[in-house]
């Protein structure tokens, strides 16, 4: 009696198993990635030291993860792809040419910044139109931005802009290049990675996965797994939510252990999901860079934010910070160029006051802190491990509230 039923259910498995569920997309902690790996990996071992078909293979399990956390959006992953797979060969071919190839960075930078804005700023851009024409005029506000579409396209312009300095040679093959943005371990929250190292990584001959490796991922995967499955899980649902949402009542108190809960919350979920990533990926042969550094023993927001999401903060110092003169120009041109930076790093997180206001705090004590306070900071260590405790939760208490109005009200309710 068990067959016909099994029969009957079996295409809605299929389908299940085949087709993308915006309901129930694919994440690295689930039990469908983890059963989905185990397949992966039967046959990732009997070819993983045969270059291009262990290429072709990763890249097709991407594809598939790819599309089972975001739909339809694969075609826009792959439309960028090729877009700079062919920019970047235009660009070389510039250079040999005895030009420079300026203008084809110009062009991906437009391309991708502008698919970037587009997403970030689509939900603003709705209410504003509803505000003036009345609700619902444009239904922007539901477009939900593909996952790890910031890390593509910053991924995507740094290779461009790498070949234009000359760091790698465009690569040859579109599939390499598409491996490179596609990578499954890395495909939602990162980390970058530098576009020299992970080519050479694509291109090895073989693939050395050492015990240590291997002892190594486990501890990542279930230290990642302790991290973003349930501590950050538990403080969400038993602590930060209730909290943030009055249902633990309104007192001081219990909106400090909201803020510091969040802090832990958020550290534990981002951490622990790049645990995850670089694990699978070491289990591969594969080498991500390290993203988190305890950035919560830093003695100044600076460190912190060398310690916290360390790809990310080399991205922005390699490809912005730096081109637009560092600290080169004088005190005055370099403050600007930190400004600039916190403010570009606000708005990635997402065109809305809030985050525009994180990214402005930041800046400012960033610049407080090189041109002020960084030798009062580095003779008082007890202060300023108390300061960076002190002003990180708060900084925190601004990305999580969207709303200034209720942002106010709640800081009102902490002091």
């Amino acid at each position: 009696m068990e067959y016909p039923i099994l029969a009957d259910n079996l295409p809605h498995c299929i389908r299940q198993l085949l087709l993308y569920d915006a309901g129930d997309p694919i994440t690295l902690a689930g039990g469908f990635f983890l059963m989905a790996f185990v397949v992966f990996m039967t046959g990732y071992t009997v070819i993983k030291n045969f270059a291009r078909l262990r290429t072709l293979y990763v890249l097709l399990f991407s594809l598939y993860f790819y599309y089972k956390l975001s739909g339809v959006w694969l075609l826009l992953l792959a439309g960028v792809a090729l877009s700079d797979f062919i920019i970047g060969r235009c660009v070389a071919r510039s250079k040999r040419h005895g030009r420079r190839g300026r203008g084809w960075v110009a062009l991906t930078v437009i391309i991708d910044v502008a698919i970037l804005a587009w997403f970030k700023s689509a939900g603003l851009f709705a209410e504003l139109i509803d505000g003036l024409y009345g609700e619902g005029t444009l239904d922007l506000g539901k477009v939900a931005a593909p996952a790890g579409v910031s890390f593509f396209v910053f991924q995507s312009i740094s290779y461009v802009i790498d070949i234009y300095r000359g760091r790698i040679e465009p690569l040859s093959r579109p599939t390499e290049y598409l491996f490179l943005l596609s990578f499954f371990p890395k495909m939602f929250l990162g980390p970058l990675v530098d576009n020299a190292d992970f080519i050479s990584q694509i291109r090895a001959p073989r693939l050395y996965i050492s015990k240590q490796d291997v002892g190594r991922a486990a501890r990542l995967i279930a230290g990642g797994l302790i991290k973003y499955a349930v501590i950050a899980k538990c403080l969400g649902v038993m602590l930060v939510h209730p909290a943030f949402a009055g249902e633990m009542g309104g007192g001081g108190f219990v909106a400090l252990m909201a803020v510091y809960g969040f802090t832990m919350q958020i550290y534990c979920d981002f951490s622990g999901y790049t645990d995850l990533a670089l694990g699978v990926a070491l289990l591969m042969g594969f080498r991500l860079p390290q993203n988190f550094a305890a950035p919560y023993h830093s003695a100044t927001i600076t460190e912190f934010w060398r310690r916290w999401h360390i790809s990310l903060t080399s991205w922005f110092r390699d490809y912005l910070y730096i081109p637009l003169g560092g600290s080169r120009m004088g005190s005055l041109r370099t403050a600007f160029n930190l400004l600039t930076v916190w403010i570009v790093t606000g708005i990635w997180h997402g065109v809305t006051p809030n985050f525009l206001l994180w990214g402005l705090i930041l800046g400012f004590f960033i610049i407080l802190e090189k041109f002020c306070l960084g030798s009062f900071l580095s003779r008082h260590t007890l202060l300023s491990h108390l300061y960076v405790w002190f002003l990180i939760p708060l900084t925190w208490v601004i990305f999580a509230i969207t709303d200034l109005r209720s942002l106010g009200f709640y800081f009102s309710r902490l002091f």
